[in-house]
């Protein structure tokens, strides 16, 4: 069962696409977070997605608020998909141990070995705001994370 509205955020420290240590506790008292878990680097749905983050990234990373993108790829392949991209945003590797945050969250796909589609909107207090949570082949809608972030 993925995490709910009003549940505190599990703390996790995953390495970015350049080999940082990037911890959710980092942005407490700072910055919302938009938390988006996804399956895979390279395949058409999270590419999709993953590049219209990048194309309005303003309303996703500013003063107020930061996306972190987490997926089960290896930094190595997290670090070509994101050059490949153009991608300047935080992408996460859950890799290993392996889907230790995906499953902390409730979003870690035992079959497919891979996280499914969570987005979680934190707020400064580590507090999680708004969630969606869907199926491996459904994008999900921008539009409503902007939303959800005028809300706090």
């Amino acid at each position: 069962m993925a995490i709910q509205v009003g549940d505190k955020a599990p703390d996790f420290a995953l390495k970015d696409n350049h080999g940082a240590t990037v911890r959710l506790s980092d942005f407490h008292g700072h910055k919302n977070v938009v938390l988006l878990f996804y399956p895979f680097a390279f395949t058409g749905v999270c590419t999709g997605e993953l590049c219209a983050l990048r194309d309005n990234l303003p309303a996703f990373v500013n003063g107020d608020t930061q996306l972190l993108a987490v997926s089960n790829d290896s930094i190595h392949t997290l670090r070509v998909f994101g050059d490949q991209e153009g991608l300047e945003y935080p992408l996460l590797s859950d890799f290993w141990p392996h889907g230790n945050t995906s499953r902390a969250y409730g979003v870690f796909d035992e079959d497919k070995g891979c996280a499914v589609r969570g987005t979680f909107i934190i707020d400064k207090e580590g507090v999680v705001r708004w969630t969606v949570v869907n199926d491996l082949p459904d994008a999900r809608d921008l539009n409503e994370y902007v939303k959800a972030l005028d809300t706090l």
